[in-house]
């Protein structure tokens, strides 16, 4: 083709997915001679496209240029309208690059990146590889206010009428363009659009074309704006490229019949070829795609038994019918589906047929492929199988076919005196024929007033569809709005529970400040003295007391249970350097004595006002205790005393008696 441009690109050094940016090694092939540039950044590379327009991009890796589907994506839309990015290793099972290099008669050095861009831009003018497609026949077109409304004032109606005026033109400047395309493409579209007060809020066209074959383009104004995108696959499809002087291959095909038609092709390899779906083809119409990808070995449905619409499409090609013969679930479509990708249910009950059908012969045309001499024909061989031989008939079948030579036409031999007699019979025959011509001509115009009638009942049952999804949606947007409700309620509620919670807290932390003020208070008045409140005479309390207000020398203890403790409990407030402990009832000698020893008192029977963990004692009965508790102490170790010396007495006089002295 002249003036064709291809550009081979291949990664010379880094990766998309490294912090430096990645290089880039160009080759352009130009009416067969190449251009060479080495070391080209991304952006380099998508300025000289925008600049070149080229018919196809090559590389041997897709994400070699991308880091990921979104970067991916993100690219696709920045390539011109026309402008296919083919990865020439195949799509799904991708082929080494140097073994299709060979498979086409020439070689490549694999360690040059500029020779790696010369074989892909090479083999793509080839008709080799598969084009990427990330973005399905269908493009979404937005009218929208180009500013915000704001909060208003005086004119803030003026304004929004304004606004809403321009939605509206450009709305309806856009659905005219479609409608014009529509009646000269018959591309369908369907609007929606949100009213507002003095025309439209927005507007959207779900047109079913690629981006290219719509005449509209982003734009801004002042008031409004408009917006163009395509919209993205679930999954990256890969749709072989036609090689440049194609032989006619066989095919296997699934067919998805109805108002709209789901087409899927499939080589005798298993490889994707096709997969569209057209609403209101003609059968001709469907004849003659199917035909551009090859001859069909075997046409087939999803449903048993074929539809009549299917089975007259079949006879068209004299092709092997299949079927799966049980219901095939919707979830085995899906799985069977979802590693090629597919837009809609047509498509997936198409895809779903041919799949089963080359997953029936996979194991015969394995074995065709051991068994069959070198150089074979394959395809042939396994048509033959296809239609009923077995492997080795087939394959003498078609050693046969290029073993015979072609012979010319041999000349008629003249007409014998004994034919002539069958004339008469053919003249009958002739007049026979005629008056069925006639009788298939009634007919076909039957059929052509069928096929009016049924496109009539099509267009009803497509603007009753039509509705039913505006009644979907609309139903759908209630239920949504009930189910958010229903979790904005759950929400308060638990939040007002969170709150009550809170309150009670901060009431009784309010309580407790009141009560220590009063406290301190009555601590700054002399009126009490501040006492701290151990809840239980236990190492744990204790340290939780120390940790909460802390313990320090001079410290009045209250222990509210002083059973339990023993003579360590006790020392760690001797240690502490209490002041003095109170208890409410008596606790154990062991610890008694610690806290005697220790000089610490321990008072019973002092009236105290509690407040939590603290406590008030009024100061002159406090001291009253203590100075009681130091004179009975006094007492005591006068007594120790008294007791030491009579024992050290009774000692000399027991030593002296027996003559120890």
């Amino acid at each position: 083709m002249q003036n064709r441009i291809i550009y081979g690109i291949d990664i010379a050094r880094g990766s998309p997915r490294a912090k430096e940016l990645p290089r880039y090694a160009l080759a352009i092939l130009k009416d067969g001679e190449v251009t060479h540039y080495s070391m080209l950044r991304r952006q380099k590379i998508l300025n000289m496209i925008q600049r070149d327009r080229p018919d196809i991009i090559a590389v041997d890796n897709i994400f070699e240029l991308a880091a990921d589907r979104n970067e991916l994506i993100s690219i696709m839309e920045r390539l011109p309208d026309g402008v296919k990015l083919v990865q020439v290793t195949g799509g799904l099972r991708p082929e080494p690059l140097v073994r299709l290099a060979k498979k086409h008669g020439f070689s490549f050095n694999p360690e040059n990146p500029n020779d790696e861009a010369e074989a892909c831009a090479r083999l793509a003018d080839l008709g080799v590889g598969h084009e990427v497609s990330l973005f399905e026949d269908i493009t979404k077109i937005k009218v929208s206010r180009a500013r915000s409304l704001g909060r208003g004032g005086w004119s803030q109606n003026r304004y929004r009428r304004k606004v809403h005026g321009a939605v509206l033109q450009r709305s309806r400047e856009i659905e005219n363009v479609l409608k014009d395309l529509s009646r000269e493409k018959g591309i369908r579209f369907e609007t929606v659009n949100v009213k507002g007060f003095g025309g439209y809020v927005r507007s959207e066209f779900t047109v079913y074309a690629k981006r290219g074959e719509i005449p509209i383009h982003p734009m801004a104004s002042n008031d409004a704006q408009v917006s163009v995108r395509s919209v993205e696959r679930d999954k990256i499809r890969y749709v072989p490229l036609k090689p440049k002087n194609p032989r006619r291959k066989f095919t296997i095909v699934g067919i998805d019949p109805g108002t709209t038609v789901g087409i899927a092709i499939l080589s005798l390899d298993g490889e994707l070829l096709y997969l569209k779906s057209f609403r209101g083809i003609a059968p001709d119409e469907v004849v003659k795609l199917i035909a551009e990808y090859g001859k069909p070995a075997v046409i087939a449905s999803d449903v048993t038994p074929m539809p009549g619409s299917v089975e007259k499409i079949r006879r068209s090609f004299n092709a092997v019918p299949a079927s799966p013969g049980i219901e095939v679930s919707a979830e085995e479509k899906i799985a069977l589906g979802r590693p090629f990708g597919y837009s809609n249910d047509h498509e997936r009950d198409a895809l779903t047929a041919a799949l089963l059908t080359y997953r029936s012969y996979k194991n015969i045309f394995t074995r065709i492929e051991k068994k069959a001499p070198e150089n074979a024909d394959l395809e042939l061989i396994k048509l033959h199988v296809i239609r009923g031989d077995s492997i080795e008939s087939a394959i003498e079948k078609v050693r046969a076919a290029a073993r015979a030579p072609e012979k010319p036409g041999a000349r008629a031999a003249p007409e014998k005196p004994e034919e002539r007699a069958v004339d008469e019979s053919l003249l009958k025959m002739r007049d026979t024929v005629l008056r069925q011509g006639e009788q298939i001509q009634n007919l076909q115009d039957y059929v052509e007033e069928l096929k009016h009638a049924l496109l009539a009942k099509d267009r009803r049952i497509s603007k009753l569809e039509f509705r039913l999804k505006g009644f979907k949606k609309e139903v759908y947007g209630e239920v949504r709005k009930s189910k958010e409700i229903r979790i904005r309620d759950s929400t308060i509620e638990s939040l007002k529970k969170e709150l009550s919670n809170k309150n009670k807290t901060v009431k009784e932390l309010r309580r407790r400040s009141n009560k220590l003020r009063k406290i301190q208070k009555m601590e700054i008045r002399g009126e009490g003295t501040p006492v701290k409140v151990i809840s239980a005479f236990t190492k744990e309390s204790i340290a939780e007391t120390k940790e909460k207000y802390g313990l320090k020398e001079g410290d009045i203890v209250f222990l509210d249970n002083p059973s339990g403790g023993g003579a360590a409990t006790a020392q760690i407030l001797v240690e502490a350097r209490a002041r003095a402990v109170i208890i409410p009832e008596e606790i154990s000698h062991a610890a008694e004595e610690t806290f005697f020893k220790g000089d610490v008192p321990v008072l019973r029977n002092v009236q105290l006002e509690r407040a939590e963990d603290f406590a008030m004692a009024e100061p002159e009965a406090l001291k009253a205790a203590i100075a009681a508790w130091e004179k009975e102490a006094e007492k005591r170790r006068q007594k120790a005393k008294e007791d030491e010396l009579q024992s050290l007495f009774d000692e000399y006089r027991s030593e002296r008696r027996r003559g120890l002295i």
